[in-house]
């Protein structure tokens, strides 16, 4: 069946895209409203995240209470979530429930009641996340290599810090929905057994009279150093390793995703085999495309022992320098049969194609069909990504440790 994707975008900015899939029964919206934490002040970290929990306590006629149980009466399946760019809603339901989903998140982005008597419930949301953002020493290597590679603003999570969190106030909180959240440049993916016009007059009278405004986030500044070292007293070390990448608009994506298909992609990846199978180095390893909307890396994990983690640093880094001589085609062939199982589980999932078609929209101003990102899947050879690891080996490492003792980055 051809695929078909819609889209419209209103004159106050706010942009409805939708792909029908009328062999499902369900539906599935995605939206994207740009008020991620990157907005955050300075001195005011976490308050987007705070901004989302708040807006979800109550909307329009409903109470907190209330707001729940009318989703639930839908059906809805719902979640949320911030990002650097954008505030995340979303949900899946039966297709016949989609209208009246959106027509309550309209009064969430547009009406949400902020109650002042449930403020401290929402920030201990929060803290709870902090919380266990701090128990988690992997993530917190991450975050912290995140934030060297990509900078003071763009790489930022949105949990902030306690001491941030606990700063904030209700009027923080109500500053920030007054000036964030906006229609120009939202977002409003839908999948599923839908009708693209009904839909879009549906938006159009929820959103279609809601003003646009302009705001900017703040300068962003990068740090220089290549490794830092956290020091913790553990019998384990964290290694986060990233080396520049491509942006998901940017030609060599997918090249660059095939490379890091093979370094990392199941039992049989080159890291995997290499650094925990054939030397025991490890109890985790792996390496994932990360990818802003004007910048790009390869981030490398691996949690070890602290005796051994130099030479897992050692070997990982040895790992990604012999990438340069090239992959072979069995390679190759295990990874596109991992791409084409996700892009099947994707064309029976209307919740996965609706937040695939929002990443789409907001990254290329377009949504990729399923056929052109299996054409050019397709397209992927052996010589293409070695001519592209000649011409673009992995250098450049950053590196991020967390653990007793710091370690040297050779090479």
């Amino acid at each position: 069946m051809q695929e078909k994707i819609f889209h419209h975008t209103f004159d106050n900015g706010l942009t409805v895209v939708a792909q029908p899939m009328p062999w499902l029964e369900s539906a599935a919206f995605s939206i994207a409203t740009p008020a991620g934490f990157r907005y955050d002040p300075a001195d005011k970290l976490g308050l987007a995240n705070l901004v989302c929990e708040m807006v979800q306590r109550g909307s329009g006629d409903l109470s907190s209470r209330g707001w729940v149980e009318a989703l639930d009466m839908l059906g809805v399946d719902y979640s949320s979530s911030v990002s650097l760019y954008d505030t995340h809603f979303g949900g899946a339901m039966q297709s016949a429930q989609l209208h009246d989903a959106l027509a309550i998140y309209a009064d969430v982005l547009r009406r949400p009641t902020l109650p002042e008597a449930q403020f401290e419930d929402g920030r201990q949301v929060c803290f709870q996340e902090i919380a266990a953002l701090e128990d988690d020493l992997a993530q917190r290597a991450i975050l912290q290599l995140r934030q060297n590679i990509y900078g003071s603003v763009d790489g930022r999570y949105s949990e902030g810090s306690m001491e941030s969190v606990a700063s904030l106030t209700i009027q923080d909180v109500q500053d920030f929905f007054k000036a964030h959240y906006r229609p120009n440049g939202m977002i409003i993916a839908c999948a599923g057994k839908i009708d693209f016009d009904s839909l879009k007059d549906h938006v159009e009278k929820l959103f279609g009279d809601w003003e646009p405004n302009e705001i900017s986030p703040a300068d962003n500044v990068i740090a220089t150093q290549n490794y830092q070292h956290i020091e913790h007293e553990s019998e384990q070390t964290h290694i986060a390793l990233a080396y520049p990448g491509f942006t998901y608009s940017a030609p060599e994506f997918y090249l660059n995703r095939g490379a890091v298909g093979v370094l990392s992609g199941g039992m049989s990846s080159r890291l995997f085999t290499e650094v925990r199978e054939k030397r025991g180095l490890c109890y985790s390893v792996f390496a994932s495309c990360h990818t802003l909307l004007d910048s790009a890396s390869v981030i490398c994990y691996s949690g070890t022992s602290s005796d051994r983690a130099q030479e897992t640093l050692d070997v990982i880094v040895e790992q990604l320098q012999l990438m340069a001589d090239g992959i072979h085609e069995d390679e190759l062939r295990r990874l596109k049969v991992q791409i084409r199982s996700g892009m099947i589980m994707q064309q029976e999932s209307c919740r996965a194609r609706a937040r695939s078609i929002a990443t789409d929209w907001s990254h290329l101003g377009r949504v990729r069909l399923l056929d052109e990102i299996n054409d050019t899947i397709n397209s992927l050879t052996v010589d293409s990504i070695n001519e592209f690891l000649r011409e673009q080996p992995p250098a450049n490492f950053n590196v991020v440790t967390l653990g007793p003792s710091p370690l040297k980055l050779k090479g």
